[in-house]
């Protein structure tokens, strides 16, 4: 705490004593009021009122002042008039700094300027602050500040508490969709004895009472499907997953989920959803299925249908028609002139260097460029072990990956439910680690999951495109730091 900061703690708590001394208790207690935003669109001339708030500016003019006060959902203004107020509450205003919150009672008036304003007869302290706000309430503007302290953001910065109201209403929205969908609302373990449903790297801790070692989930999915098998038929989780791995604009190690599984659906059934859940939520809750994105304001058109092409066709537009017929050699040469080969990018137990070099392509230079929502599907089956083989091609998996400016918001899959193709697949990935093999999960397939569709939604990237902002900690209330 600087020398300044000290200064004006100590004049809050000697105005808090003085504030005491006058009757008015700086930490008062329940207070039934209106919310500014109801006082305003009800708003009449000469009505009386009762509201509460923050107040954001104090300008003082002898014997008429002027504050603003701010209660999460709008702004009003305040005139205290010598001539309303007794002596003792006139005098104890004056002792108010920034960052106060009251209570206020009074009338409503409009000023020459037309200025809805409530004119206070009476006002009670509800909470003195002691720190003093930002310079003129204008917010922080150290970037790393505002998300170390979330609450002094959110007090003085009206469009990040805007996005997190809007972040409410569509997870309420989400939940809406699809119970008028028929899908049930569910809650699996995150404290889970072994990791499953995903390729990451888990966060460890251990159960006392059991004496056993656990992780918290990296997903849910493999519990989801357990519920498919004793005839849960459609269900959906909206709730945290964990992996302790990077963090950068786009990751934060615990982050949001949205999981849905259909009985007898597929992937297409999964696109329908897709298709029908976002523009619902831009209806609903943004007002329009055109969004501005990022600082470059790019527009995403968010209208159905979505495009739909497939990865190997994406590869071949980039990198020509004969791609997958070159030798390794040729291709490594060709991924080299387009910057798209890096030195430790190519190892993966158990697929070669082309698709992993394939893959690599994928990401750096063709997914990026996937601007407006797109459906990229029938993947190399070695990326997604827990999908059906495409028909067609058992190399493939009939899966999507749903990508929108630029990154992947959503994967979905027509689940594999053969038990003994999935035993295959999980013994592919875990290698010598045969014990990352959940056969619990082997067993419930074993006593016959339907033909299934599922997807998973990161809600933070959700959040991200639909209200325009690119950086996943702007979306996150309390994002991870390092302890300072």
């Amino acid at each position: 705490m600087t020398q300044e900061s000290n200064e004006y703690r100590e004049q809050r708590l000697k105005s808090m004593e003085t504030l005491r001394s006058l009757g008015y208790e700086p930490y008062g207690a329940r207070y039934d009021h209106e919310d500014l935003a109801k006082v305003r669109a009800d708003f009449q001339e000469g009505a009386s009122a009762r509201i509460a708030g923050r107040l954001l500016m104090i300008r003082r003019m002898g014997k008429m002042n002027f504050c603003t006060m701010n209660d999460g959902t709008d702004r009003f203004q305040l005139i205290f008039k010598r001539d309303e107020l007794s002596e003792a509450a006139f005098a104890a205003f004056k002792l108010l700094n920034l960052g106060d919150i009251i209570g206020a009672e009074g009338t409503l008036f409009t000023t020459q300027k037309g200025e809805k304003s409530l004119i206070v007869k009476e006002w009670t302290m509800l909470a003195k602050a002691l720190e003093q706000p930002p310079e003129k309430f204008h917010g922080l503007a150290d970037q790393e500040e505002r998300y170390r302290r979330r609450y002094v953001d959110l007090m003085t910065n009206d469009e990040s508490r805007a996005r997190f109201f809007t972040r409410s209403r569509l997870l309420m929205e989400t939940r809406k969709y699809l119970w008028s969908k028929g899908f049930s609302e569910v809650e699996t373990p995150i404290l889970q004895g072994q990791a499953g449903g995903a390729a990451a790297k888990p966060f460890q801790t251990h159960f006392n009472a059991l004496d056993q070692d656990m992780v918290l989930r990296i997903a849910p999915e493999l519990y989801l499907k357990r519920l498919l098998v004793g005839g849960m038929n459609k269900v959906f989780e909206l709730g945290k997953d964990f992996r302790n791995e990077g963090i950068d604009r786009s990751h934060n190690p615990e982050f949001t989920v949205l999981e849905v599984y259909e009985a007898y659906g597929d992937r297409t059934s999964m696109e329908a959803i897709i298709e029908g859940l976002i523009p619902h939520l831009c209806d609903t809750v943004i007002g329009s299925r055109r969004i501005e994105y990022g600082e470059a304001k790019e527009i995403l058109d968010f209208n159905p249908p979505y495009r739909r092409v497939a990865y190997a066709d994406l590869v071949k537009e980039t990198m020509g028609g004969d791609w997958f017929e070159l030798p390794f050699a040729e291709q490594l040469e060709k991924a080299k002139a387009k910057g798209a080969a890096t030195e430790t990018n190519l190892e993966l137990d158990g697929i070669s260097d082309s698709l992993m070099l394939t893959h690599e392509i994928y990401d750096k230079l063709i997914e990026r460029n996937l601007r407006q929502p797109t459906f990229v599907t029938r993947l190399p089956h070695e990326f997604v072990p827990l999908a059906k083989a495409c028909k067609d091609d058992p190399s493939l998996v009939d899966v999507f990956e749903f990508v929108v400016g630029g990154r992947e918001l959503c994967p979905g899959y027509t689940e594999q439910n053969d038990p003994i193709e999935q035993r295959k697949a999980l013994e592919h990935q875990a290698g010598e680690d045969t014990e990352k093999i959940d056969e619990d999960f082997i067993s419930a397939l074993e006593c016959g999951m339907p033909p299934t569709g599922g997807l998973g939604i990161g809600i933070d990237r959700l959040v991200m495109l639909l209200t325009g902002v690119d950086g996943i900690r702007d979306v996150v209330l309390f994002p991870q730091m390092k302890q300072l």
